[in-house]
């Protein structure tokens, strides 16, 4: 009994170990196809997937705005706080309007997860490709991404 089950084991192992070798051999007798990517000898022609999440950033147009209103969705959002939004009141056309003050962004806590964008109703953050985080001081990591003296676009509320 004991010998039996043995040797289905023996055989399920060298059927598992069967399945991969033939995609390796697939691999080594297709040379053409290959889809490692050197990295870093690559980085001037890198391409990543589009799908590719590497940090939260703040788009800003050619005259400083951006589409941030301050409406806290995304830090509500985040499962670990990586986003805090401070706002302040600006006086606009004699009415007191909320508006982005700072968009501290935490870059040593966030998880890629990309619900601060989904939830997001302005399309004001987006995730951008780069990956390269690598720093000696934490402090760095800290992001301000809306930039000095920008402001929210005309018409998005």
């Amino acid at each position: 009994m004991a010998v039996g089950k043995y040797i289905k084991d023996v055989f399920g192992v060298v059927k598992s170990l069967a399945t991969g070798m033939k995609r390796t051999l697939y691999y080594f007798f297709h040379h053409k196809e290959i889809i490692t990517q050197e990295y870093p000898d690559n980085r001037d022609t890198l391409v990543l997937p589009e799908r590719f999440k590497g940090e939260v950033v703040m788009p800003h147009d050619e005259k400083n705005e951006h589409r941030c209103t301050g409406c806290q969705a995304c830090e509500l959002a985040c499962p670990n706080g990586t986003i805090k939004v401070i706002t302040k009141f600006d006086m606009i056309d004699g009415k007191k309007k909320k508006a982005i003050d700072k968009l501290v962004y935490h870059l040593e806590l966030c998880t890629m997860c990309n619900l601060c964008i989904e939830a997001c109703p302005s399309d004001a953050i987006k995730m951008a490709q780069t990956f390269e985080h690598s720093v000696f001081d934490r402090n760095k990591l800290i992001k301000v991404l809306n930039n000095p003296g920008s402001k929210i676009m005309e018409g998005v509320e």
